[in-house]
C-alpha cells in the first residue's frame, strides 16, 4: 500500500504544484500514514481552495470520476471532485466545511508540514492538526486515525 501511496503521490503532486495557486494539504489517511500512522490507504484527499478544485477540475477532466458520489454529504460539503490515477484515485475537496450539529464551518489547517515522498515536498497537516481535525470529523474511521496518530512515539512526520 505504501507503493501505491507513493505512486498516487509522484503522480499527482506534481500536477497539483503546477494548477494549484492557494495553499493545498494532504488529509485523511494518505496524511496519517505519510505522518507514520499504520493506516489503509484507499486515496488521496487533498484540501484546496475551491478555485483550486475548479483549476483541477478542468486541467484533469478526462480523469474525472462522474459517477462518485462522496458520503456523507450532511456532514461535509466542498467543490468536490475525485479523479482516477492507476494507484488509486485522488479527491479534491475545495474549500470543506464541516457540520457537526451547530451549522457549516471551513475546515483549516493550521501549521503544516512538508514531507519528502518520491522526492517531492508534500504538505500535510501536523500531527496535532491531523487529530484535531480528525476528532472534528468524528466519524469511527477518523477517531481510529486520531489515536494511531496520538500514539505516535515522539509525534512527528516520518
Amino acid at each position: 500500500m505504501r507503493d501505491a501511496l507513493e505512486q498516487v503521490i509522484a503522480e499527482a503532486v506534481p500536477e497539483l504544484h503546477r494548477h494549484c495557486r492557494d495553499p493545498w494539504q494532504l488529509i485523511g489517511s494518505a496524511a496519517a500514514c505519510l505522518a507514520g500512522a499504520e493506516v489503509s490507504v484507499a486515496d488521496l484527499d487533498v484540501l484546496t481552495s475551491a478555485a483550486d478544485a475548479t483549476r483541477l477540475a478542468q486541467a484533469w477532466r478526462d480523469r474525472l470520476d462522474t459517477a462518485y458520489e462522496p458520503a456523507a454529504a450532511e456532514r461535509f460539503r466542498s467543490n468536490f471532485a475525485r479523479f482516477r490515477f492507476d494507484a488509486m484515485p485522488v479527491e479534491a475537496m475545495g474549500a470543506l466545511e464541516l457540520n457537526d450539529g451547530y451549522g457549516w464551518e471551513p475546515v483549516t489547517v493550521n501549521e503544516v508540514l512538508l514531507v519528502r515522498v518520491a522526492g517531492l515536498d508534500v504538505p500535510i497537516p501536523s500531527v496535532p492538526e491531523q487529530i484535531r481535525i480528525l476528532e472534528r470529523f468524528g466519524r469511527p474511521k477518523d477517531l481510529h486515525r486520531a489515536a494511531l496518530l496520538r500514539a505516535l512515539d515522539g509525534a512527528g512526520a516520518a
